[in-house]
């Protein structure tokens, strides 16, 4: 049970923030339905419902997925989250059916609800509070990439370099980015539907925010299965490429394979090196590279082959060719 509490502390940090925030949100919105009877309300209610049980299970995963490999399991949990991932966009699916659903029974049998300074109160400060997470997040990817950023700058670059972010960070960032424009959607249709004869407005935002829902669900699907197949990180490559040969024993890279596996980094790789060279001289430039690619972030192990050099530029070939290495 320790060890179980010490590999918490190492979960996604933006994913457990995200969970807190929006459990006290389903909290407040489910009051607020229940009270109103509003369709929007029920719709965002649904959705941080969703996105609390979603971001709890993302937040154990990745600190499960840290745990080291064992007897049984000898190439550790790294997939771990992805597994993860994929069973907690279920419940998302879930929710976003049942969130269409009844945005098309209001649709077709509209009526007006009640509690509207209630409901626009709610909503307003639900949508205040899941920006900031969305913000936190936002900061993460930058963290997670590397990027110093500043301001308003801090918005573009996340959208920029999201790819390179973790996938519960990249999953926390989804969800509050789609929670934060649900919000002001459902705030505009409470409006719309307050001042206006138009009470449809409620049901069709409760569709388009439970179609936005399934575009979250399809996004981290797709992801996360590639994660759990273990997927190239081609970029990685090129980077770690250019550091073998960048070594002056390194005459050229027969192969290399970067897998990204959850959060972690598999490196394989066969360099070609001056035949007369001694076992010796070899073990020390393996020593060498393992160190450097090591500390790359999120890289758990390095398998480096040797083969003698046949004067074939093949790794200056890919990159000309490819442009990916």
């Amino acid at each position: 049970m320790r060890n179980f509490f010490q590999l918490l502390k190492r979960g996604n940090k933006s994913a457990f923030l995200a969970s807190i925030v929006n459990a006290a949100v389903a909290i407040i919105k489910g009051f607020a339905y229940f009270t109103t009877g509003n369709v929007a309300m029920f719709a965002e209610t649904m959705h941080s419902l969703g996105d609390t049980a979603n971001q709890l299970f993302v937040f154990i995963g990745s600190a499960l997925s840290k745990k080291g490999p064992t007897d049984r399991f000898p190439n550790g949990f790294g997939r771990l989250v992805n597994l993860v991932l994929l069973g907690a966009v279920l419940i998302v699916g879930i929710m976003s059916f049942e969130t269409i659903k009844e945005g098309y029974v209001h649709i077709i049998h509209p009526k007006e609800s009640s509690g509207f300074l209630l409901n626009v109160i709610v909503l307003a400060c639900a949508t205040l509070l899941e920006s900031f997470v969305l913000f936190k997040a936002m900061k993460e990817i930058l963290h997670e990439s590397h990027i110093e950023a500043k301001g308003m700058a801090i918005i573009s670059q996340a959208f920029a370099h999201f790819g390179r972010a973790k996938p519960a960070t990249k999953l926390v960032f989804l969800e509050d980015s789609v929670a934060t424009g649900g919000g002001l959607l459902a705030i505009l249709a409470v409006v719309i539907s307050h001042f206006t004869p138009f009470h449809q407005a409620e049901g069709i935002v409760s569709i388009i925010i439970g179609a936005l829902m399934f575009f979250v669900v399809g996004k981290v699907f797709l992801d996360n299965a590639a994660g759990v197949l273990g997927v190239a990180d081609e970029e990685m490559e090129e980077k770690i490429g250019n550091i073998i040969m960048k070594d002056p024993d390194v005459k050229d890279i027969q192969d290399i394979s970067v897998i990204k596996e959850g959060e972690e980094v598999h490196v394989e790789v066969e360099i070609e090196i001056d035949p007369t060279l001694t076992i010796a001289a070899a073990d020390d430039i393996k020593d060498r590279l393992e160190k450097r690619i090591f500390a790359e972030k999120g890289v758990s192990d390095v398998i480096i082959e040797f083969d003698e050099d046949d004067g074939v530029p093949n790794w200056q070939e890919e990159t000309a060719d490819t442009g990916s290495k």
